[in-house]
């Protein structure tokens, strides 16, 4: 009989990428109400990491800064948190950018430099935390690596093809590399948001569309950032490891996948 989930990461070193706001706040706090010792990553937002930082309960958490698209800064960031806290159980890829660059309206100058920006951070980056944390994981005998990446990987972002283009990436990525950690007792997973009520969205979901994009799910709302970060915790929780290679819909039936 296999065991169930266990909601519990007392003793466990959790890196959250992007946790200064929004889903990546929310997966922090709930991961130390679970024993959780965590890394707060930021690139700009000192600020609102502080503030991550002191919503936190328990103790034993600290700040790390890099700049996703840097290879060295993601390399020296995640080595940071190993020596500074002794391990890295979890990582959870969630910091990424999103910026319009329409195909019938940006110069062509425009159009590489948002593809170039947006692969940079949103994938290659991604790719090396995962790299970088899987070889200390590889070291101490297991981990979790949970991306965030997007219901946008499946129903096309027409506005920001190249964010969508890097989130459906994202999980090939997290399939490929769930089969090839998996030896090494390391689960890989991922988790595709629809809209969530984050202050990325804000300007969307308070302008006049803000309507129809929640009347997009049967809900008539968007997810809140809690309900997504609680989806990563079970992902990241003993007793789910045969989920490895997933890629799980939080959307609200917003988008239904066959």
């Amino acid at each position: 009989m296999s065991t169930p989930p266990i909601m519990d990461f007392s003793g466990q070193v959790v890196l959250i990428t992007g946790a200064s706001r929004g889903i990546g706040r929310a997966a922090a706090v709930q991961f130390a109400r679970q024993g959780a010792r965590v890394a707060v990553h930021y690139h700009s937002h000192a600020q609102a990491a502080a503030e991550t930082l002191a919503a936190l309960p328990g103790e034993g958490h600290l700040i790390v800064q890099a700049d996703m698209a840097d290879a060295e800064g993601v390399r020296r960031m995640v080595d940071s948190v190993v020596q500074q806290m002794g391990r890295l159980d979890v990582l959870v890829n969630n910091a990424g950018i999103y910026e319009d660059h329409p195909v019938a309206t940006v110069s062509y100058d425009e159009w590489q430099a948002a593809w170039t920006r947006t692969l940079q951070t949103n994938l290659v980056g991604v790719a090396n935390a995962a790299y970088c944390a899987a070889r200390h994981m590889m070291a101490q005998g297991g981990g979790r690596i949970v991306n965030v990446t997007s219901r946008g990987a499946f129903r096309g972002e027409p506005d920001a093809p190249a964010y969508g283009a890097s989130k459906a990436a994202m999980n090939s990525m997290s399939q490929s590399l769930a089969k090839a950690l998996a030896p090494h007792g390391i689960y890989v997973t991922a988790v595709a948001p629809g809209w969530v009520d984050t202050d990325m969205a804000a300007d969307y979901l308070n302008a006049p569309g803000g309507d129809a994009i929640r009347a997009q799910s049967p809900l008539n709302r968007v997810a809140t950032p809690d309900e997504v970060a609680y989806t990563v915790l079970f992902l990241a929780s003993r007793g789910a490891e045969f989920l490895t290679g997933a890629v799980v819909d939080v959307n609200g039936a917003s988008y239904l996948r066959t």
